[in-house]
């Protein structure tokens, strides 16, 4: 705990020599908190047979936050549409197999149902990535069963790499307190 009293300490000091903002440290400590989950990120996906560690670092920065509350709401936000996608995905797998129309309608539903019905702003953008996951795999691999074993697959890692994001960043926040006062 001594590392990290220390860390708390030094930022201050940084933050009062240096003049720095409450939102320059928070800045500093969302690096580290990217820098630790990449790693865990990494290193756990290099561990799993045709994972895609790449993108899943991409999915846990953009569901990260330094401040706990904020990457609690993103994961939901990220968790819910992600559902959608994957949902409305296979519904258009089963009523219309895999194809460049059953991708495009797919994606444009899986965007109404996500911004009309269900209606979690944050990440709406996550719905439609997830529907082409699913959808997009079994047009690439030619069979619906690799097809979707692939688009979920790469689901389960976007929901692994969230999840690192967001106990980092927990994590960290308990770790290395930072002080909001006034400059």
């Amino acid at each position: 705990m001594t590392i990290f009293s220390d860390l708390s300490r030094t930022a201050e000091t940084l933050k009062k020599r240096l003049r720095l903002s409450y939102e320059h440290i928070l800045g500093i400590r969302f690096a580290v908190n990217v820098g630790i989950s990449t790693v865990i990120v990494w290193s756990v996906l290099q561990l799993v047979p045709n994972a895609s560690p790449l993108l899943a670092v991409a999915s846990m920065v953009a569901a990260s936050d330094p401040q706990p509350t904020q990457a609690s709401k993103m994961f939901r936000a990220r968790l819910i549409n992600s559902l959608v996608g994957c949902a409305v995905g296979l519904f258009f797998l089963l009523i219309g197999g895999a194809s460049k129309w059953s991708l495009s309608i797919g994606l444009a539903v899986t965007v109404l149902v996500s911004s009309l019905v269900v209606r979690v702003k944050a990440m709406w953008l996550q719905a439609p990535i997830t529907a082409a996951l699913v959808i997009g795999t079994n047009i690439v691999y030619g069979s619906a069963a690799k097809g979707i074993a692939d688009g979920l697959h790469r689901v389960a890692e976007i929901f692994f790499a969230s999840l690192v994001g967001l106990s980092v960043s927990w994590v960290m926040s308990k770790l290395w307190l930072i002080r909001n006062g006034v400059d």
